[in-house]
């Protein structure tokens, strides 16, 4: 434990709070506010573990009484947290039938020549499932957190060890990018995205799931070709050739032979699931009620059993933290800061050419999300402000709109608390916090110059802009 570290969190969120509330807000929404800034400060430096952490803010709210103890804890009873547990355990399933270590296997004889081919292999899958699957963790957790973690440990990559930086952090990093880039690409590919729609209706602007598709095109399939190069710069393998690797793939295969019962069964509860995630709409059944589903699939056909559950730490360390943030996010909305910030950014703008008054609020846009844990609730909280904000000024209505819309996912990588993949990815081990926001804050400078430069250069021959 680094006693100088904590120290200083307790200094600076007892600091905040004890500042003069800004005229707007109420006393006990600036303490709130003051919790979240210590509370991400600390998974940041992390003196203690993320868990404790959040157990000190959870405890600080509940003794000042600047929440309840329900409220506090409301966080735990979130879907999105729960759906990141249980796709875990999916994940799980996976590794132990060994089903996810053959699906490894055929991915390096067809793309294993070289780590950046196993890369693109991941983003394929995920653009392949996107446009079917709306919930950007469910695809995470269920399809490619597993074949990541059979890949790293066939290259001997552990995490949370030396070695993850043998392959293990590159694809972890790999995987989170195009896990944004992809729910950004289709207008059914991220839970937030029908919410876009439903509230970019109410200002006047149509936007259809062919017109979303065409529009982002271009800069995501731009986004996607770049991406393993780029994090094989920030993030470079210490596995640099893997041109054998394809041939030891093809005797892996042979070796283990063809697929057993619980392999089998493991790949129906999964298809299983990924058709109830696909049609969630639909059939009226939410994805984390399908992913528990699932898993109990899995504990009957004993798959997996409860001593598997129990012992998946990453799983329940990753609820305690992630509730907490996502709880503190959403009291932050409930309570008026996110519609008081916006205010303030608003008197910013007016006044000013379209173009900068946008530019500036799209970039407030995308890097207010470092206060988010979802980007679901982003969206709620500040979507339709913005919007509102872009058309006032003169913005054109479906530019402003899908760009938001857009940028409603990409900013999904900033951290590893700023969406359900990263959560999901970043519990795996294999990056730490420090590698994580460097790679974020790189990796959304190169995606906003691709989607607003290339991007806007597709957007005027569309006749969108």
């Amino acid at each position: 434990m680094n006693i100088a570290q904590l120290l200083f969190i307790f200094a600076l969120g007892i600091a905040i709070a004890l500042f003069p509330v800004p005229d707007g807000l109420a006393l006990e929404t600036w303490r709130l506010f003051a919790v979240f800034v210590a509370t991400i400060v600390g998974v940041i430096l992390q003196p203690l573990p993320m868990g404790c952490i959040a157990l000190l803010s959870l405890s600080s709210l509940i003794v000042t009484k600047t929440l309840s103890f329900e409220s506090a804890f409301s966080g735990f009873s979130s879907e999105s947290a729960w759906l990141i547990v249980l796709a875990y355990f999916i994940a799980r399933g996976f590794i132990k039938t060994g089903l996810g270590q053959r699906i490894s296997y055929l991915f390096m004889s067809l793309l294993g020549g070289h780590p950046i081919g196993l890369g693109f292999g991941i983003l394929a899958t995920d653009l392949v499932l996107a446009p079917a699957i709306p919930s950007n963790t469910a695809r995470t957790g269920g399809v490619v957190l597993p074949i990541l973690e059979s890949l790293a440990e066939i290259f001997h990559s552990k995490p949370k060890d030396p070695s993850s930086k043998r392959i293990g952090a590159y694809l972890t990093q790999v995987a989170i990018q195009g896990s944004c880039i992809t729910s950004a690409m289709f207008l059914t590919s991220m839970s937030a995205n029908p919410l876009i729609a439903d509230l970019s209706r109410d200002f006047g602007v149509e936007i259809t799931w062919s017109g979303w598709a065409i529009a982002a095109a271009v800069p995501g399939l731009v986004s996607l070709a770049v991406c393993p190069f780029l994090m094989y710069l920030l993030m470079p393998p210490e596995i640099q050739d893997s041109k054998n690797a394809p041939a030891l793939a093809r005797e892996k295969l042979k070796a283990i032979g063809r697929m057993k019962r619980d392999e089998w069964t493991m790949l129906g509860v999964f298809i299983s699931t990924i058709i109830l995630w696909a049609f969630a709409k639909e059939i009226g059944i939410k994805p984390a009620a399908s992913a528990l589903t699932g898993v109990a699939l899995l504990l009957l056909t004993r798959v997996l059993t409860w001593d598997d559950v129990k012992k998946e730490s990453s799983a329940w360390e990753t609820l305690v933290w992630f509730a907490t943030i996502l709880m503190l996010a959403s009291q932050l909305s409930k309570q008026g800061f996110t519609d008081w910030m916006g205010e303030k950014l608003s008197h910013l703008v007016i006044g000013y050419d379209w173009k900068m008054g946008f530019l500036f609020l799209s970039l407030s846009y995308f890097y207010t999300h470092y206060f988010f844990a979802s980007n679901l609730a982003h969206v709620t909280a500040l979507y339709a402000t913005f919007l509102s904000i872009a058309l006032t000024i003169g913005t054109p209505p479906l530019f402003a709109a899908l760009v938001l819309g857009f940028f409603s996912s990409l900013f999904g990588a900033l951290t590893h608390y700023t969406s359900g993949p990263a959560a999901l990815l970043f519990g795996a081990g294999f990056v730490d916090v420090k590698a994580w926001w460097r790679a974020g804050i790189i990796a959304s400078v190169v995606n906003l110059a691709i989607w607003m430069g290339l991007g806007a250069i597709w957007w005027g021959i569309l006749g969108i802009l």
